[in-house]
This record gives C-alpha cells, structure tokens and sequence, in this order.
C-alpha cells in the first residue's frame, strides 16, 4: 500500500458566483431541500433532459480530471469543473446543497466521499475521485470517477481498476422486474473476491428533478432493497470499496467521510435509466 501521509483539512476558499440567469435548484439557499413527493419512473421529456444533464456533468468532470497533476490544488479542480458548468448553463448541484460550499467533492486515498475541494496540493501517487453534478432544464445528471494522480502504487491501481469494474457489471445487471438489491448482490460478491470493503452507509439514489429524490440503492446484497426496477426509473449507482473496513470516520466540517482504518478507497458512479430491456447510462460525456 502506498506510504503517503494522511490527509489533514486545508483552506477553502470563498463560493464561487453563478450568474443570475441560471436557473437554481429549489435548495439553495435553504438549509434542506424540499422532500421530493414525485414519481421514480420519468417520462420520456425528463429523461431526455437528463441526457443532456448528464451530458453537462460527464464532460465537466472530464475537463477537471485533466488538470490532475502533482501540485494541483483540490480547488483548482473545482474552479475547472464550475467554470465548464456555468459556460455551459448548468448550476452546479452541489453548491449550497445542505450548505455544501463546493462545486464538485474532491476524495482522496482514504476519503471515502463529499471531500471538500480546497488548498489540499496533490501528490504522486494519490488517488483522487471527482464527484460532479450539473443542474439544467430542472433536472439533475450526477457522476464520479476515480483518477491515478502521477505513479501510483500498484494495490492503489488495483482497486481503481477493480472498482470501475465492479460499476460496469451492476450496470449490466438493471433490468425490469428484478429488485434493486440485484445491484448491490453484484458489486459485494465481485468485491469479495479480492478482500475489498464495500461501503454500506452511503448508496446510490433516486434521481431527477431531485437531486435525491428518496430512492436507496445499497451496494451490498440488502434484503430490504426490495424495490422492483421499472423501465423509466432513474437512479445511480456508485459504489465505493475499500481496501480494509467498510466503517468510516467523519470530519469536523460534517462533509468529509474517511475510512476508519484509514486505508484507500476507490468509487465511480453513473446516472442511468432502466430501460425496456435494461440500462442506459446518461452520464456519457
């Protein structure tokens, strides 16, 4: 396993401006949102404009990731990602979500997800996820990847990779009439083999004029993940293994969830719809 120091909070930032012809979520400004009382399957105008949402936040998180180099600030990535959002007339779903203050999460090696992007400088050998969310035409595209800052060590690659994977066949997996839990059935029994944690207490969700709009999707084979897949229903899947416990600590700042035993963690995340004879990821730059 890599040897880096551990992480430790930086300076943020103040918010970054969105002009006032961009159209805002209802929660900002608020210090929740409204619960969402909407339907989980989305006709064919929403989930239209869901493309395009995701189109937005896919390209926008690829512009960020290519600025991802030893010496690169956390908020650098951000001001990337914003920038691309707000040029192409989308909010940025995370800023002032529950009073988040950033454009996107930055998580690092050991944290686990919502890292706050701020004066922390990247080091060779990091691993750095991207979490972004763009908001246009009333609706929400949401996804993350996990990127090798430099050269990474080879259990760190590993676990990208493997985690990417894992991803890939709980997408294959959506199809109408199985119950979501067949998602988190598939990413547990592919990350046990390699002795990988699988995050329990932060899932997939319900999308769409919501950011979340209720809907759980665990990661893990719950049994209470009954709900059957429709086509038209619209969520994300984003799992986050480990390479030790599936247990996490939070920072002061009530964003930043690292892994208790401090080892690394890896997670990727798509929108996607169920379709009539499976999925369509709309989070496709």
């Amino acid at each position: 396993m890599s040897g880096q120091s551990l992480l430790v909070p930086g300076e943020i930032t103040p918010v970054r401006s969105v002009p006032g012809n961009i159209r805002r979520p209802e929660y900002v400004g608020k210090p929740a949102p409204t619960p969402y009382t909407g339907p989980e399957i989305q006709d064919s105008d929403t989930v239209e404009r869901m493309r395009i949402a995701g189109r937005v936040a896919a390209q926008a998180m690829e512009e960020a990731a290519k600025h991802i180099a030893p010496g690169v600030t956390t908020d650098e990535l951000d001001r990337v990602a914003h920038e691309f959002m707000v040029d192409h007339g989308a909010y940025p779903s995370t800023l002032g979500y529950r009073g988040f203050p950033k454009s996107l999460c930055s998580s690092l090696n050991e944290v686990i997800c919502h890292g706050i992007p701020d004066s922390t400088v990247l080091r060779d050998g990091d691993i750095v996820n991207l979490d972004v969310t763009a908001y246009i035409n009333g609706v929400h595209g949401d996804n993350n990847a996990t990127y090798l800052c430099g050269d990474v060590d080879e259990e760190s690659r590993l676990l990208v990779e493997r985690t990417r994977e894992s991803l890939n066949r709980a997408v294959k997996a959506v199809r109408p009439g199985r119950q979501i839990n067949v998602i988190g059935r598939v990413i547990e029994s592919y990350a046990k083999r390699f002795g990988y944690g699988v995050v329990r207490d932060f899932t997939g969700h319900g999308i769409n004029s919501s950011f979340h709009s209720g809907l759980i999707v665990p990661h893990y084979d719950s049994p209470h993940a009954t709900t059957v897949m429709q086509p038209g229903m619209t969520f994300t899947i984003e799992p986050m293994l480990t390479l030790g416990t599936h247990e996490y600590d939070m920072w002061d700042d009530g964003w930043t969830v690292v892994t208790k035993d401090r080892k690394r963690t890896a997670q990727f995340e798509h929108t996607l719809v169920v379709t009539e004879t499976g999925a369509e990821i709309l989070t496709l730059p």
